[in-house]
């Protein structure tokens, strides 16, 4: 059994002539990967809104699958009551969706590299659908429990291969824009669902919740089985590095913002061996539609399986993984105990006006993932611009120190609030803050992942999303407990401690070696 090295998937090790050399000053973008000049079906040549519809649909799906679990939580404080469980037990809700959430990423993703991403999506999508007619039916708390289990087991598929896709439809220089807004939907499931339940379960019940959710899935069903085509597609994964002859150049086919338009691609000019060859004939929407497109081939599923363990050795995998899960903690640390808080004494308030703290937690995502996002990307492009055209990865990683200080201090600010029983304003304040991370964080760090090992990224990204809920399952299965010990003070504060030595460090170590480790790591004879 052969092992390859990254070096010989992709030579250009992460470091990409992003601007025209001659240029740097100039609009004129290298289009990296490059687009195929004879296949019309390459994702990367798909019209603009093909590409759109496609990946809104993915990430719909996967703001279902918060929505629908996570949602649930402003109903914990009622079915602890309806149930006779205890503060933890009905907690439970929450924790085993999320261990589930992540390691199920082991199962999905090796299927999808084999058999394609759309048979997975269509497959795990309408499972979904009936786990939450399942859940809006269930009489007895287990049957709840596992109704929110199995969904979470379909909507694992969504947390790698969602962003995967990313890097299937989009270019590099769009990749943090489109992650922010994948991230937004994923954070957006766990703050705009319990806003909208707490509303729902006054006015009718939880299980209107529920109810909500199969119809909104069996609408996302369909957009999936419809418009999402397969977007796994085997190019030449060794794409020459700066200045090579086959770089696609283009000027007139950038927007305003510096996006390029994907329709103009074919029209740019092209000098490789392939202008020789005779056109792939384009793919009918009917032929699309089919859940069949090969296996991957040369290798085989148990290896599938097996290939992506050994990426955990990669630093950018370990920093990405560690930064997401700490992220995950703080902010469902936050949304599984402040029903408990807010809906007994002192403050005593209904499930609709605790759905009200998701307002911030929403605003805090969205400003997270802009700043992880977009912000990132233009911040990209001007030290792209002043290193003379060349792209570095390791340029993402310096405004990781936003979510470091803004959710650092959302911690205490959140845990001081609680114990000193001060106005609600300040657990506001306090949510938004440590919710600006969930969102930046991982925004930032799987498209730095997907920059540094883009030729297997679908497997790296797999056990970033993967590790990271198993991480944080185990810190939020004690964290009731942990709170009732030691109080919100010590216990925020530590948390902030650990989340802020995590994101620190690792900016420390990779910011100015990064583009050292990626060179060597590249050499490393671990791929399958």
């Amino acid at each position: 059994m052969r092992l390859h090295t990254l070096h010989e998937l992709d030579k250009t090790e992460g470091t990409v002539q992003l601007r025209n050399a001659s240029s740097p000053e100039s609009s004129s973008l290298v289009l990296f990967p490059q687009p195929s000049a004879t296949d019309p079906n390459d994702p990367l040549r798909w019209p603009r809104w093909k590409k759109h519809v496609a990946f809104l649909s993915v990430c719909a799906f996967t703001f279902l699958t918060n929505y629908g679990i996570g949602g649930l939580a402003p109903a914990f404080y009622i079915l602890s009551i309806e149930f006779d469980k205890s503060m933890a037990q009905t907690s439970d809700l929450l924790l085993w969706p999320i261990l589930v959430l992540g390691a199920f990423n082991f199962f999905w993703v090796p299927l999808a590299n084999y058999f394609g991403k759309r048979p997975v999506f269509v497959f795990s999508c309408g499972l979904l659908c009936a786990c939450f007619g399942w859940g809006a039916a269930a009489t007895t708390f287990e049957s709840l429990l596992w109704s929110n289990i199995v969904a979470a087991f379909a909507g694992s598929s969504t947390e790698a291969l969602g962003a995967s896709i990313v890097n299937d439809l989009y270019f590099l220089h769009e990749r943090g824009a489109k992650m922010g807004v994948y991230m937004n939907f994923i954070c957006g499931g766990n703050t705009l669902g319990p806003l909208i339940c707490g509303f729902v379960i006054t006015g009718l019940s939880w299980r209107w919740h529920k109810w909500i959710s199969f119809i909104l899935t069996a609408i996302n069903f369909v957009t999936v089985l419809l418009f999402v085509p397969e977007t796994r597609y085997y190019r030449e994964e060794n794409q020459k590095a700066a200045g090579a002859e086959s770089e696609t150049v283009l000027s007139s086919g950038e927007d305003a913002e510096g996006n390029v338009d994907s329709e103009k691609t074919p029209k740019a000019a092209v000098k490789s061996e392939e202008d020789q060859t005779p056109t792939v004939p384009k793919k009918t929407w009917v032929q699309e539609l089919s859940l069949w497109s090969g296996v991957a081939p040369d290798t085989n599923l148990l290896k599938m399986f097996v290939r992506p363990m050994p990426m955990f050795v990669y630093p950018c995998v370990i920093y990405s993984f560690l930064g997401y899960a700490v992220a995950l903690v703080l902010t469902v640390a936050v949304n599984i105990l402040n029903p408990f808080v807010l809906q007994a004494p002192p403050y005593s308030w209904s499930p609709m006006i605790n759905g009200l703290i998701n307002v911030p937690g929403f605003l805090g995502n969205v400003a997270g993932s802009y700043a992880g996002g977009w912000l990132v990307d233009v911040f990209c492009d001007w030290r792209t611009r002043r290193n003379n055209g060349v792209f570095q990865p390791e340029n993402r990683l310096y405004l990781c120190i936003l979510p470091l200080l803004i959710t650092g201090a959302g911690c205490l600010v959140f845990g001081y609030g609680v114990e000193r029983t001060m106005h609600w304003t300040s657990l506001f304040f306090g949510y938004g803050m440590v919710s600006f991370a969930l969102s930046a964080v991982p925004t930032i760090t799987m498209a730095y992942v997907s920059d540094c090992v883009l030729p297997v990224n679908a497997d790296a990204l797999m056990l970033v999303n993967g590790s990271k809920n198993i991480v944080a399952f185990g810190f939020l299965y004690g964290i009731i407990p942990w709170v009732e010990q030691v109080g919100y003070i010590n216990c925020f504060g530590a948390q902030a401690g650990i989340y802020v030595a995590v994101i620190g460090l690792g900016m420390a170590l990779l910011i100015p070696f990064g583009e050292k480790i990626r060179h060597v790591q590249a050499q490393w004879r671990i791929i399958l």
